[in-house]
């Protein structure tokens, strides 16, 4: 998204708001991390290390879409977890970047035990 002001112009890229997202979500409660979209997008995140992985930003007439792919700690409210997220994620970006959020979408890719004996 390019902004026009008096002394110049200001580009936010996709890549900016899926650095704020990310971190976000890795501070949601039941969140255990972020994967990918199939199995070829976590293989490409293994390699490369992309923290962005797991992220997709679309900007569009000044708005934001965010698509989050996560695993959730098995033993918490799925439900309770998306919905923190979403509303965390929202509110960040929104104070970071002063960019309305239209919709954080947030998709489960799997559950993990952190601790088998519970």
């Amino acid at each position: 998204m390019t902004t026009e002001t008096v002394l110049g112009r200001i580009q936010i890229s996709p890549a900016a708001v899926a650095t704020i997202a990310a971190n976000s979500v890795r501070q949601a409660y039941g969140v255990v991390g972020l994967a990918g979209k199939n199995a070829t997008d976590q293989l490409i995140r293994e390699i490369t290390g992309d923290v962005h992985r797991g992220v997709d930003v679309r900007i569009h007439d000044g708005a934001v879409t965010i698509d989050l792919y996560v695993i959730v700690e098995y033993g918490t409210r799925i439900v309770s977890v998306a919905h923190s997220v979403q509303n965390l994620v929202k509110f960040n970006v929104e104070q970071a970047l002063g960019l309305p959020v239209t919709s954080v979408n947030v998709h489960v890719q799997g559950l993990r035990v952190s601790n088998p004996d519970s």
